[in-house]
């Protein structure tokens, strides 16, 4: 069998390219914001907007609170909501590090970084002890947002934990010297409820749910919650739910509307007033590798984390 031969630019010949080139959105390109009208003070959760403060200006940075974003659920925005709020902090003065917890490192890819091309990763600051958090961590194109990234190296690390003494704080214990640099970790979890997920919600101080609008989204954030409670009773006792976020929201269906509805009645307070509608620009922002707030900064999308990230502070 024939191998294929390098063509100039570096690719071998045969090879399929897969390649996009983003186009950037014009900057009159404003979407329509289907929300229900805010001017009223009712919000797309449907409940009265509750005051949120502007943001306090810092004098300094740390120590950091961490935040898992967890769903076992896959497609349900927790990446694009990780990216997003992190930008979002970081333009109201905060320091952020994003943390990529899941094998398939679509965190970091969504940033622009080729995970498969990287000599060091989490798993590095994870399984060698002589790796140091400082030594991984990356700059991203977002002044005041680091990256920590990963790749599909993670996933032997969910084997390897097993047989290790304090399997479960693992995470804790290597974020534990980053903290004092950074005033929010954002932990990317991957979809499930396995090791990795379990050492991001011992590690974390709180949980935030990225929560689609949909019926099948709603079953599985019970198993979710039982999940977290086990790991507040016996791993960490500081661990509490810090807010649902509702993603992927369409106001024009009746599906979502119920959902939402639902969703409020069912858990109150700790949805967050801010809402993710669907939006053709978070696909855009992936392929950019850039965040929306820099991507389409006038977006319904870069508005709704902007208002997601004034929230969290508050919070």
């Amino acid at each position: 069998m024939s191998t294929p031969q390098p063509s100039a630019d570096g690719r071998s010949r045969g090879a399929v390219d897969l390649s996009i080139a983003p186009q950037k959105p014009d900057a009159s390109d404003e979407e329509i914001d289907f929300s229900p009208d805010s001017s009223r003070g009712v919000g797309p959760t449907g409940r009265p907007l509750r005051h949120i403060p502007e943001p306090p200006m810092l004098d300094r940075h740390g120590p950091a609170s961490v935040l898992a974003m967890c769903n076992q659920k896959g497609g349900v925005g927790k990446t694009t909501s990780t990216i997003n709020l992190g930008a979002a902090l970081a333009e109201f003065g905060r320091r952020v590090l994003l943390v990529d917890f899941d094998p398939q490192g679509a965190l970091s890819v969504g940033l622009g970084v080729h995970p498969h091309q990287l000599d060091q990763t989490i798993y590095n600051v994870i399984m060698e002890r002589s790796v140091d958090i400082h030594d991984v961590v990356m700059r991203t194109t977002v002044e005041g947002m680091d990256l920590l990234p990963s790749n599909i190296d993670l996933s032997a690390a969910e084997v390897q934990l097993v047989a290790e003494v304090g399997r479960e704080q693992t995470l804790g214990r290597v974020l534990h010297p980053a903290l004092a640099d950074y005033d929010y970790v954002l932990v990317d979890c991957q979809p499930s409820l396995g090791l990795l997920t379990v050492n991001a919600l011992a590690a974390a101080d709180g949980v935030i749910i990225p929560l689609e609008c949909e019926f099948f989204s709603l079953r599985g954030v019970a198993l979710l919650i039982d999940t977290i409670e086990k790991v507040r009773e016996r791993l960490n006792p500081k661990l509490e739910i810090s807010g649902i976020l509702a993603t992927m929201f369409d106001p024009r269906t009746l599906h979502s509307r119920e959902v939402m509805a639902r969703v409020v009645e069912a858990f109150g307070d700790i949805v967050f007033d801010s809402v993710i509608n669907r939006t053709v620009r978070f696909p855009e922002t992936t392929v950019a590798g850039e965040p929306i707030t820099r991507w389409a900064p006038r977006s319904a999308g870069a508005r709704a984390y902007r208002a997601l990230a004034r929230e969290v502070i508050a919070r």
